[in-house]
């Protein structure tokens, strides 16, 4: 650096100027050489080395490249250059004045430290785009490992400029901290439950983002929007967003609707509840009527007994969800009479539809038992409801009538 200096210092001499200021105006300049060099280099990273990789990345037929050296991070690449070039010159530029080099040193190096952490954090963030557009990974929830692992770096990032900034060996500083760990936990308790919740949902595939799940303990029912490291964010049908930490959903329990999406198929498990009083056997003429209007096809087999109305009406229900387009064939149909109640008696109807649109869904279930109440009378059965006011006024007057 002498080698530079005495010219500089000659030219200035013979402007006649004084051997303090030609050492400060010295100085002064290297910086700004050192300055202008670390950033030429950097705009040169920026306008021509930045481009050719990206060219080059959409030359192949991979994608994952073309996220890896996106403009995101290769201006985090170019932020680790100015204090590269700085660290490595400004020894040369204060040869002579320690302390001030030691302190610009120090700046560097906590400048290269941030422009690290600033690179890693892009990188994961890059990862987590790359992982949404893997079919494989796509609907696993990485996002708070990605978050974790942010963390725990940007931890020991601040523990490397506190060791430069007070001038000791990271290590003494972490053994100290092992001592106060115990209030580190308290402090990230809900970040390291998330952690482990997190891998514990991954691992054993129990949450994706876009799973209907159903969670009645904190009153969310809707789709999975975002699995983060501290919460799960699901928003419900009324549009409304609840929040859950992720712990939550391993040390508790919640029902997730993935599994009847995935077959394909959504139960419809509702009974009607018939008049008991209005089962009774079918009369020959009964039968016939049936036969002609097309509810009845063949008479069941009751080795020699007389047929029941509600065993008719059940055979009619099978036809007509075998016949259904909207009914999936390959799953369980079954119409069954539960236990009596003092309701009447429940017949309950269990099928799967073909479609697990909501929508779709409800519009289905409601053209069946809209259909199903209407032919009821048809075969002698009746409904039980209990009486209103109404049916009491009714009774009432009538028997005025009579009297």
């Amino acid at each position: 650096m002498e080698e530079l200096n005495t010219p500089i210092a000659d030219w200035l001499s013979g402007l006649g100027w004084s051997p303090v200021q030609i050492e400060w105006t010295t100085r002064t300049l290297l910086l700004a050489g050192v300055v202008l060099l670390s950033w030429l280099a950097a705009k040169l990273f920026r306008c021509l080395i930045a481009p050719a990789l990206q060219r080059l990345s959409q030359r192949t037929k991979a994608m994952w490249d073309n996220y890896l050296f996106n403009d995101r991070m290769m201006r985090s690449m170019a932020r680790l250059i100015p204090p590269i070039i700085w660290y490595m010159l400004l020894g040369a530029v204060l040869y002579d004045m320690p302390v001030a080099l030691d302190l610009a040193r120090k700046v560097c190096l906590i400048y290269l430290i941030v422009a690290v952490l600033m690179l890693l954090s892009a990188f994961l963030d890059t990862l987590h785009e790359i992982s949404t557009q893997h079919e494989s990974l796509r609907n696993r929830p990485l996002k708070g490992i990605y978050q974790m692992i942010k963390l725990l770096a940007f931890c020991v990032g601040a523990i490397l400029i506190v060791s430069i900034l007070i001038g000791r060996d990271a290590t003494t500083i972490l053994a100290g901290l092992g001592a106060s760990a115990a209030v580190l936990m308290l402090i990230f308790r809900d970040s390291i439950l998330g952690l482990v919740a997190g891998v514990q949902l991954s691992a054993n595939d129990m949450l994706r983002p876009g799973d209907w799940i159903t969670m009645q303990k904190y009153g969310a029912d809707g789709f999975v929007t975002e699995v983060t490291l501290t919460t799960v964010k699901i928003q419900n049908f009324d549009k409304t967003i609840t929040t859950i930490p992720p712990y939550a959903l391993v040390s508790d329990s919640f029902q997730n609707w993935r599994g009847m999406r995935e077959a394909g198929g959504r139960r419809i498990k509702r009974s009607l509840f018939i008049d008991a009083s209005t089962v009774r056997f079918c009369t020959a003429d009964e039968l016939e009527s049936l036969r002609r209007k097309g509810l009845l096809e063949t008479e069941p087999a009751t080795d020699g007994q007389p047929v029941v109305n509600l065993s008719v009406f059940r055979n009619y229900i099978r036809r007509c969800m075998k016949r259904n387009p909207g009914i999936h064939p390959d799953l369980m149909q079954m119409v069954r009479m539960l236990q009596p109640t003092s309701e009447g008696l429940p017949l309950e109807v269990y099928c799967f539809t073909r479609t697990t649109e909501w929508t779709a869904y409800e519009a289905l279930q409601s053209e069946i038992f809209d259909h199903l109440l209407a032919v009821l009378p048809e075969f002698g059965l009746r409904l039980y409801q209990r009486p209103s006011g109404e049916d009491l006024r009714a009774l009432r007057e009538k028997m005025e009538i009579n009297h």
